[in-house]
């Protein structure tokens, strides 16, 4: 069913050509951090020592261990939840549920992870299969949007996106054309969003560290952290998942292929890019150093749990005690903005907790080579995209009071610098 008719947003990410681009550009970007991570000279930028062959990027073994993962995964979200929650009302007043069970799916993935491993399950050859598990999931994610996009034509006008109905295949295939898209109560994007990616880059991590411990007799200590601050980072967004409700991607993003690749396989093959590097190329670390760099990870930790915190406790309960004394400013809608706190800091004290904790991430892996600090590069330009997006849609939004709140928190991510 066609979208209603009536003035159209301008098309992001540089429309069908920019789409166009960014779908051959960001799986060619995974596959080359995967070959310069393994890599003798370990080059952020310039072309691999060696183009591998199809013979390396397909394997039926790979094929089947990616859908017992997918499968497994799909399981445990359909087990029963801690907690059901309702997300933000829809454009015909309805509000869909969603069960609360991402940390729950974690635990137990570990728990049949460490089951395995007692059985002698050898973790330690997942490494060798991320190539031909990179290519798998790649393909997953192209197939999947073919499916999401001809399940949105005949979707209701009210279930479609507001970005990702432009009427060009391209872009709509890129963006996604349906908000929500389920079957029965699967629903497709909240289970990709938090579940096979996120978790499949801790149990990457893992197994990149029982390859460390099987090559060198134990792993590095470099090694530890990236695996513990990245393991802390996963578990909160699980424990935090209901947080997800009231993101940009859930809330107005369509799911096309742009949320389908980066949550399948952008995420565990790319965030896991710091451990590839130190199972390959080792780094020395000193107790000294390793303490600066949990400070670092905390402190970066601290402001984006605070923030993320108190944005939550305020939108469920105004009048909680811990926020009731924050100012704010009224808006036309009838919702508040926050204008003190965390959020009179700066207009995303999240993401500046995001930026540090990455890069957090990356300084275990020594200053000699960019690659490892690739995530940070990544993710600072993201996140710069990203609050150029909710500053559009927050002004649309609020109009005045969102323009006296930029008067009154002039600063974006970083204090005094942007």
């Amino acid at each position: 069913m066609a979208p209603p008719q009536g003035p159209r947003a301008p098309l992001e990410f540089g429309g069908p050509m920019g789409a166009a681009a960014l779908m051959l550009l960001l799986p060619a970007t995974v596959f080359h951090l995967l070959l310069a991570a393994r890599s003798g000279p370990a080059r952020l930028l310039g072309p691999p020592a060696s183009l591998p062959g199809l013979g390396a990027l397909w394997s039926p073994r790979a094929l089947l261990l990616w859908l017992v993962w997918l499968g497994l995964q799909a399981a445990l979200y359909l087990l029963p939840a801690r907690k059901v929650a309702k997300g933000l009302e829809l454009k015909d007043k309805s509000r869909l549920r969603y069960p609360i069970n991402g940390f729950q799916a974690l635990v137990l993935t570990a728990l049949l992870v460490g089951l395995g491993m007692s059985a002698g399950l050898p973790l330690g050859a997942l490494p060798e299969m991320l190539l031909p598990l990179a290519f798998v999931a790649t393909l997953t994610a192209f197939i999947f949007s073919l499916f999401l996009y001809l399940k949105a034509l005949v979707a209701p006008v009210s279930a479609l996106a507001p970005g990702g109905n432009s009427g060009n295949p391209i872009y709509d295939f890129f963006l996604g054309r349906e908000l929500n898209p389920r079957i029965c109560s699967f629903d497709f994007k909240y289970f990709c969003e938090l579940r096979p990616g996120l978790i499949g880059w801790v149990l990457i991590n893992l197994a990149l560290l029982v390859k460390e411990a099987e090559l060198r007799g134990s792993p590095s200590l470099a090694m530890w952290l990236v695996n513990g601050f990245q393991l802390l980072y996963v578990g909160d967004a699980l424990w935090h998942e209901e947080a997800v409700l009231t993101t940009m991607d859930i809330t107005h993003d369509g799911f096309g292929f742009m949320l389908a690749f980066g949550d399948i396989a952008w995420v565990p093959f790319t965030y896991s890019l710091q451990a590839q590097f130190l199972l390959h190329h080792p780094q020395p670390l000193g107790l000294p150093m390793a303490a600066i760099i949990c400070l670092i990870n905390a402190i970066g930790y601290y402001i984006f749990r605070g923030a993320n915190s108190q944005k939550n406790t305020f939108r469920k309960n105004p009048s909680d005690p811990r926020v009731a004394g924050l100012e704010t400013i009224s808006t036309a809608t009838g919702r508040q903005l926050l204008v003190s706190g965390w959020w009179g800091m700066v207009r995303h004290p999240n993401y500046l907790g995001d930026l540090i904790m990455a890069l957090a991430w990356s300084l275990p892996c020594g200053v000699s080579h960019l690659l490892p600090y690739f995530y940070v590069l990544y993710f600072t330009a993201l996140l710069v995209h990203r609050e150029a997006r909710d500053e559009r849609q927050c002004l649309q939004k609020y109009g005045l009071a969102w323009q006296e709140y930029c008067r009154r928190v002039p600063y974006r991510i970083m204090p005094y610098i942007y």
